[in-house]
């Protein structure tokens, strides 16, 4: 059998679980925070996105203990964040009546957001000039160096337990804590799996293609891996949910990169990244940072335009990828 078409099957079959796991993680989500009595924000930027990021983790995982390509899952990381939050809010506000910000959601979770970015770079930056073995152009990474985007999540996650103690406990609902918590683990295990097929299928794109894995990791597994954030920040714009949906993939992005590579660091003990890939990488993942804050901070709300700017701005992300790969640019180099 062809195996580009095998590995397009593969994809599309994978693709699917993912999409049935994230729609049973969210039913078990939202109503454990109801439970639980956690503010709308909290449910979005901590229960929803940690649920919602677990794709990114296990690919990270995935790719760096089963197959030993812990660049597959960095690519998928950084291509997720941008898909996060380009393509997320676009498709939330073009499939709901718009979506509206707040005050708070811009000078708290996004900024925090663009704090996690820049903690994350330092920590490339000090591993290509601080640990012994680094250069200009690769950043060796350390478990000891892991542990400062932890701790700097852990701050995150203090802040909104901050705002648990703060908040008045609202609408109960009868629900059975230790079914939801079944279903809400079955969800996990049904994305675990799914994200390993995408992983087999990327690498055989690689293999077939002749390309890097990294350009596969930014595309087809950050798609796929970003599914269940779109679905959940879809469904809760078109429920009128719009800080749900903001909080979402703010608190998604956060956790990918302060939590999802650590863990990737942590599980191979010292690894590699291609400084000279990440710089410029990093550097478009600012920009979009920047054009989602001032698009989300205008009106409070995102607009039809707005959102097709986004739109527009991830396809200049795909074409400059795929230049690259072709190498008929050279801004990125080593990819």
């Amino acid at each position: 059998m062809n195996p580009l078409l095998v590995a397009t099957a593969l994809v599309v079959v994978s693709t699917g679980v993912i999409w049935k796991g994230s729609e049973v993680l969210e039913t078990a989500a939202e109503r454990l925070s109801k439970h639980y009595g956690l503010p709308v924000a909290v449910h979005g930027a901590v229960v929803v996105a940690v649920g919602s990021s677990f794709p990114e983790l296990t690919s990270v995982v995935i790719s760096t203990l089963l197959h030993g390509e812990f660049s597959l899952g960095v690519g998928a990381i950084v291509g997720s964040a941008v898909f996060n939050l380009l393509v997320i809010p676009a498709l939330s506000t073009l499939f709901s009546d718009g979506l509206e910000s707040t005050r708070d959601l811009v000078h708290k979770d996004a900024q925090f957001y663009i704090i996690s970015v820049l903690v994350l770079f330092i920590t490339f930056a000090l591993g290509a000039t601080y640990v012994p073995a680094g250069t200009n152009q690769a950043a060796v990474l350390t478990p000891a160096l892991a542990i400062f985007p932890l701790l700097t999540y852990g701050v995150y996650v203090f802040l909104h337990y901050q705002d648990i103690q703060e908040h008045t406990h609202e609408d109960e609902i009868d629900v059975k804590p230790g079914r939801e918590w079944g279903r809400l683990f079955v969800s996990l295990a049904l994305i675990g799996i799914g994200v390993e097929g995408i992983v087999r299928g990327a690498l055989d794109f690689g293999a077939i293609f002749d390309t890097p894995s990294f350009f596969w990791g930014l595309t087809v597994i950050a798609v796929a891996t970003s599914l269940p954030d779109t679905f959940v920040s879809v469904r809760a714009a078109r429920r009128d949910s719009s800080v749900t949906s903001l909080t979402n993939v703010l608190g998604s992005n956060t956790f990918n990169l302060l939590v999802a590579i650590p863990v990737g660091v942590l599980i191979a003990g010292t690894t590699t990244v291609n400084f000279l890939i990440a710089v410029p990488l990093m550097a478009f993942l600012g920009i979009a940072t920047l054009v989602f804050m001032i698009f989300a901070r205008t009106g409070l709300e995102i607009s039809n335009p707005e959102a097709y700017g986004f739109l527009a701005l991830y396809a200049v992300f795909l074409v400059w990828m795929g230049l690259e790969t072709a190498g008929i640019t050279q801004s990125v180099r080593g990819l």
